[in-house]
Formats: C-alpha cells, sequence, structure tokens
C-alpha cells in the first residue's frame, strides 16, 4: 500500500514545485497566443512526440481539431503520428527524421510545432525543431528534467519540475496540455471572434 500510495505523493509534490514558480503560468499563456496567432492567420498546429509523449501529441491535436470544453470552430492541429508514414521514413532515412521529415512535407512559415520530450534531448525532437527553424516556424516544447538540448532552441519551453522518470513529467504534461487548449478556447469565447 505504501508503494502505492507513494506515487500520489510524488506527483503531489511534483505539481505543487511546478505550481511554485509562476513563470509556468506565464509561458502557458504564451504558447496560447502564439497558437492563436497562428490560427488567425490561416496556419496550423504540428505536434509531435515519442512513446507516452506522442499519445499525448495526438491528444493535443485532436481536441483542437475536435472540442475540449466549449462549441467552437475546430482548429488546424495535426499530430504526427501517422504509424506508415513513420514506418516508412524510420525505414528509409532512420527513426531520427520521423518528424523532420513531416515538416519538411507540410510545415509552413508562421506554423508552430508543439514538441514534446520528457528529456528534452530527443534527437528526433531536435531534428524537427531544427526544420521549423528553417521553415520560420514557432517552436512551442513541453520538456522535463533540465530542459536538455531542447531548451535553447524553442520560443517557448514549459519545463516540468525534474523527476527521475518520464511518468511525473508526463503528469505535469497533460495538464498543461488542457490548460493551453481551456485558455485558447476561453479567448476565442471571450473574443466572441468567428474569424478564428
Amino acid at each position: 500500500m505504501q508503494t502505492i500510495k507513494s506515487h500520489f505523493t510524488e506527483a503531489h509534490q511534483i505539481l505543487q514545485s511546478f505550481l511554485d514558480n509562476d513563470d509556468n503560468f506565464i509561458n502557458i499563456a504564451k504558447a496560447g497566443d502564439v497558437i492563436l496567432e497562428a490560427i488567425k492567420t490561416s496556419n496550423k498546429i504540428i505536434s509531435c512526440g515519442n512513446g507516452g509523449s506522442m499519445c499525448d501529441a495526438m491528444h493535443f491535436a485532436e481536441e483542437l481539431s475536435g472540442r475540449y470544453k466549449h462549441d467552437r470552430k475546430a482548429l488546424p492541429a495535426i499530430s504526427i503520428s501517422d504509424a506508415s508514414h513513420i514506418t516508412c521514413v524510420a525505414n528509409d532515412y532512420g527513426f531520427d527524421q520521423i518528424f523532420s521529415r513531416f515538416l519538411e512535407a507540410l510545415g509552413q512559415p508562421g506554423d508552430v510545432l508543439f514538441a514534446i520530450s520528457t528529456s528534452g534531448n530527443s534527437q528526433n525532437i531536435l531534428n524537427a525543431i531544427a526544420v521549423a527553424q528553417q521553415k520560420n516556424m514557432k517552436i512551442i516544447a513541453l520538456t522535463g528534467k533540465t530542459g536538455g538540448k531542447i531548451a535553447s532552441l524553442c520560443d517557448i519551453e514549459i519545463r516540468a519540475p525534474y523527476s527521475e522518470f518520464s511518468d511525473r513529467a508526463q503528469e505535469i504534461h497533460i495538464k498543461v496540455i488542457h490548460s493551453i487548449i481551456d485558455y485558447i478556447e476561453k479567448k476565442m469565447l471571450l473574443n466572441d471572434d468567428d474569424t478564428l
């Protein structure tokens, strides 16, 4: 029982550490504003991640193209998660190119790359960021641990407090994702802007 409870105790401590840093909430608002600006200019959001972070990237995109809590127009978001694309590129070019190759094909200036890496060092995410920079895309990253190499390469970094394993970071990331989407929906409703 104590082992089970320790998961929740540790998660509570990590969440409290995140809550204690107001910069996290400033960055969440900034991320929401960057995404809203992209939508206003008819651009799109492309999300990516590995493993559980891919699931989070998919969840982020479908909540935007579908809905979160409020009825509003569908928003242009897609995750890089098509199995045929991933296996084709991994087979022909290597796993490190699965996200960057997609961005080479579909990324446009003004689009937003929403990249998730709990280590901050995933090579395929770093390669995607390099392509996004070349294409003048905005880059929002969710990271963990020390932020890794990704921390200095993105426009906005939202970092989960340090933890040894990825599960605690992923728990923070899903809360951040929901907060960003909620921020976007509420801004849209507040502005009552049909052009979004």
